[in-house]
């Protein structure tokens, strides 16, 4: 979206050199921390929550404080910097919020029960707050599977990891960033104006197709 000449406030934990790119803000901030919130744009069309976590244990494994952390992420954090900015989107004419859920909210898979069920929660907030915010405000999803990102570097590892894990899709490899910064791109701008509450799998098929 900076590379069309919106402008583009990030917010992140790491600091990187985000700031340097043309049209792009940089806070750093972390949505699990206490610390108060302050942005000061007062236009905003648009707002993409993208953390994750991959936190793939067995149940038995897995403890309360595991849940936790795992919805502190990807249900508290969008909660909390949403509730900052709702207010100027919906000066807005029409403005529109994506959320990030996994493949594996739909398709079962082992391992996945933390990140599964706070994904879960996301899904049903994206319908929740498509249909109360409506019509100023759109609110979609898109459920992502395996995508080569930092995030995943200890899955994809090696190239014989990314094969693997790209085996086990009906298009043959995993994911990439630009693929889901291009959907995203999509359901923030008016392209997709008639489109709201929508969970959208960009998963190389898995979740929708069967190999025999």
């Amino acid at each position: 979206m900076a590379q069309q000449g919106h402008q583009v406030t990030v917010l992140s934990r790491g600091k990187g050199d985000l700031a340097s790119l043309p049209n792009v803000e940089h806070i750093v901030y972390d949505v699990t921390s206490d610390e108060p919130l302050t942005i000061n744009a007062t236009h905003i069309d648009g707002f993409a929550y993208c953390p994750g976590t991959i936190n793939l244990k067995p149940f038995h494994g897995l403890k309360p404080e595991d849940f936790q952390e795992d919805f502190e992420v990807n249900v508290k954090g969008a909660i909390k910097v949403l509730q900052t900015i709702v207010k100027q989107l919906k000066k807005q004419e029409h403005s529109s919020i994506v959320f990030f859920s996994t493949v594996a909210v739909q398709q079962g898979m082992p391992f996945h029960a933390s990140i599964a069920a706070s994904k879960g929660a996301l899904e049903g907030l994206t319908r929740s707050l498509a249909a109360e915010l409506a019509p100023k405000i759109r609110v979609n999803c898109i459920a992502l599977s395996i995508t080569d990102t930092p995030l995943a570097s200890r899955i994809l590892s090696s190239e014989d990891k990314k094969e693997a894990s790209g085996k086990r899709h009906a298009l043959g490899r995993v994911g990439t960033a630009e693929e889901a910064a291009k959907l995203t791109c999509f359901l923030i701008s008016d392209e997709s104006s008639w489109m709201t509450g929508q969970v959208i799998g960009l998963d190389g098929g898995m979740s929708s197709t069967r190999s025999l």
